[in-house]
């Protein structure tokens, strides 16, 4: 073989290399997540900034510390840049981002627009006076939650991995809805729900919480193609319920590291320990029980994390997209039977069918409230206690919630 021959193969092999990479490249990125990330983010926290005119009872901008850990002396690693939400370059039903993506090659493209189109919710299948409060409620939700977008849209990026995006969100194909299942919102029964509309139940109160979770009898929606996904999005009726972000956080503390967890305590405990806890017995590293909600926020606020993120404390508006999938409906924590049974009205369900109110889980405990959340970040100093509330600021500005007093 002359050396032009040569040259000639190692160039084709090189070639016919680099294809192969492109393409596992491109598989890989569009595997959906699983519950942990893999990757770490560098996370940021958000100033009000431009936002505070929008927000009500907000009396004055926050401010990150400018060296928490010379302050505290804590080990937290503060790399997290503060970043300030500038108003959208698009706005909802105005320049819409334009998107075309093919299912696989010689596919017709599939076109889409985001943020989505929402249409209004039909109200004529509820009936009585009993309802109009919740109705008027829902409409001020929704409103709110629009205009916060159309402000300030590019809180989330459109060009994002599609089956990542709609991970969390469940499907009920019969009343065409798409749940997004933000955890510690009342995640659990409204997956009872949906089995009960879905004909996989006869009633709610006889679904196990393992059967819930782990019987994977609901589908997400990121089990579709690109083409189902998309006719989903902008025929079914949308639906998202969330929760005040500290009470949140705090339920999501008690729930995995106050009581024994086979999952949690290895995989978070230990790490979380591992880090924070200086002179640690090495009972307590082998069995990853016993995390301090101090522990466990240094561990939230590391711009360097010993172990991924979880969905039980990851933001709403990472779980469920909200500036990009207009939701139908927001439902609340706070009102939780009164917003989903109103729901359940909208949507034809069975008459029957009413939401459950049980906990099904460490139910002789206290409910997380108010109160309960006090006396955890009463642990924290004031500015552990902002940076807290700096991770979580996108929530509380997106739902209207009342910032805490820190």
């Amino acid at each position: 073989m002359n050396p032009k021959q040569v040259f000639l193969s190692v160039l084709l092999f090189g070639a016919a290399g680099l294809l192969l990479f492109m393409y596992l490249q491109v598989w890989i990125e569009e595997q959906p997540t699983g519950r942990t990330e893999k990757k770490r983010e560098k996370g940021t926290s958000v100033t009000t900034g431009k936002i505070q005119e929008h927000i009500t009872n907000q009396n004055s901008e926050v401010h990150m510390p400018e060296d928490l850990n010379k302050k505290t002396g804590n080990p937290i690693n503060l790399g997290r840049p503060t970043r300030v939400l500038k108003k959208s370059s698009y706005s909802l039903g105005e320049n819409r981002a334009h998107r075309s993506i093919g299912t696989h090659q010689g596919a017709e493209p599939i076109e889409t627009n985001w943020p989505l189109v929402t249409q209004p919710l039909n109200t004529s299948s509820v009936q009585g006076h009993r309802w109009q409060k919740a109705g008027a409620t829902q409409e001020k939700r929704r409103s709110f939650l629009h205009e916060f977008c159309k402000k300030y849209g590019g809180v989330n990026d459109p060009q994002s991995n599609i089956f990542r995006m709609v991970s969390r969100i469940y499907v009920e194909d019969k009343h065409k809805i798409l749940y997004c299942e933000v955890p510690k919102a009342g995640c659990s029964n409204w997956k009872r729900v949906l089995m009960v509309l879905n004909g996989l139940a006869s009633s709610v109160y006889n679904i196990s919480h393992g059967t819930v979770h782990y019987g994977k009898h609901l589908k997400t929606l990121n089990s579709f193609d690109l083409k189902g996904i998309y006719m989903r999005l902008n025929t079914y009726t949308k639906v998202v319920f969330v929760r005040d972000p500290m009470e949140r956080l705090v339920s999501a503390f008690r729930d995995k590291f106050e009581h024994p967890n086979s999952y949690y305590h290895p995989v978070f405990g230990k790490a979380i320990i591992k880090k924070y806890r200086p002179n640690v017995y090495a009972e307590t590293l082998n069995n990853g029980s016993g995390v301090k909600f101090k522990e466990f926020v240094y561990y939230l606020l590391d711009a360097h994390r010993p172990v991924g993120m979880d969905i039980h404390w990851e933001r709403v508006s990472k779980l469920c997209y909200p500036c990009l999938i207009n939701y139908n409906f927001v439902g609340k924590f706070e009102s939780l039977e009164e917003d989903a049974n109103y729901f359940l009205q909208l949507i034809g369900a069975p008459k029957e069918l009413k939401f459950p109110d049980f906990k099904d889980r460490h139910s002789s405990d206290e409910r997380t409230s108010a109160q309960v959340v006090r006396r955890y970040l009463k642990d924290l100093s004031r500015a552990e206690r902002q940076l807290l509330y700096d991770f979580y600021h996108l929530d509380y500005l997106m739902f209207n919630y009342t910032t805490p007093h820190l």
